[in-house]
């Protein structure tokens, strides 16, 4: 049995060949040099054996990529880190809010819209040069788990309630875009309906080129649980005080000040927050 025909398990218990091709899209956008991917690539070909887990394959490319340099192993971890947001999914409204408001929309969370027939408790509501989204958050804790179609039908009937109640004197107050925002993926069956009802869906890996993992990776929009410098109770600590971005904790670093971290590591905790924030 050669390696390129392994089998591999996913997290989903599914199983699939090991794709060289899928593992290298992946180190890529550690911003690793192409060098250094081709030799991680090696390393964990030696290691594959048939039934290896995709999170083995994960750990292994995460702690060659971490002995190398801290920011490849944070931008590696991204997908990984979004779900760490939970389990509230509160975190991860905050973070879809903090995208829109750093893209340069207002922005406002939590509000209650009054729908024709009954109010409304949006998730996010963003306003940017005649722009006015209300956007539904869905956050998954089990990357198993996928956005079906229930969740875009029953967002979009919350959204037409909403819509109905600005028709006539206030129609020019009307929201005009509707948003289902997921950390994880949409079934092919949601897409097609999103399309139908013209809502617009947002998730890790949709649309091509501008998926939530772009916007990101562009804008320099990361989590602050990409972090491998910061423990999980200092994150813990962050996220109850709405820093969810690292640039929120760039900008007010006071508060590791709050949580004893010396001087030493305090400076090596920014100067990676900054390089994944700014470059």
């Amino acid at each position: 049995m050669t390696q390129s025909t392994i089998e591999i398990v996913k997290s989903s218990g599914e199983r699939c060949e090991f794709s060289i091709d899928k593992l290298r899209a992946s180190l890529k956008f550690s911003g690793a040099e192409a060098g250094f991917i081709e030799e991680i690539i090696g390393k964990v070909e030696q290691e594959l054996y048939e039934g290896i887990t995709t999170r083995e394959i994960y750990n292994r490319a995460f702690a060659l990529l971490k002995g190398k340099k801290s920011i490849y192993a944070s931008k590696y971890k991204l997908k990984k880190a979004i779900y760490e947001l939970g389990p509230t999914g509160f975190p991860f409204e905050r973070f879809v809010a903090s995208v829109l408001f750093y893209s340069g929309y207002e922005v406002e969370v939590g509000k209650i819209l009054q729908g024709k027939c009954v109010n409304h408790e949006v998730d996010v509501i963003a306003k940017k040069n005649g722009e006015h989204i209300v956007a539904e958050c869905k956050f998954h804790g089990d990357v198993k788990n996928k956005c079906n179609v229930k969740i875009p039908l029953y967002i979009n009937s919350r959204y037409q309630d909403i819509l109905d109640n600005y028709k006539g004197d206030n129609a020019a107050e009307s929201p005009n875009q509707g948003w289902v925002v997921t950390n994880t993926r949409f079934t092919s069956d949601a897409l097609i309906y999103g399309k139908c009802a013209q809502l617009y869906l947002l998730s890790w890996d949709y649309p091509k080129d501008n998926a939530l993992k772009d916007r990101i990776d562009r804008l320099g929009l990361y989590p602050i649980t990409v972090s491998t410098l910061l423990t999980k109770r200092e994150i813990q600590f962050l996220l109850s005080r709405d820093i969810v971005l690292c640039r929120q904790l760039v900008n007010d670093n006071f508060y590791l000040d709050h949580l004893g971290v010396s001087q030493v590591r305090k400076e090596k905790v920014l100067k990676e927050l900054e390089q994944l924030s700014y470059g």
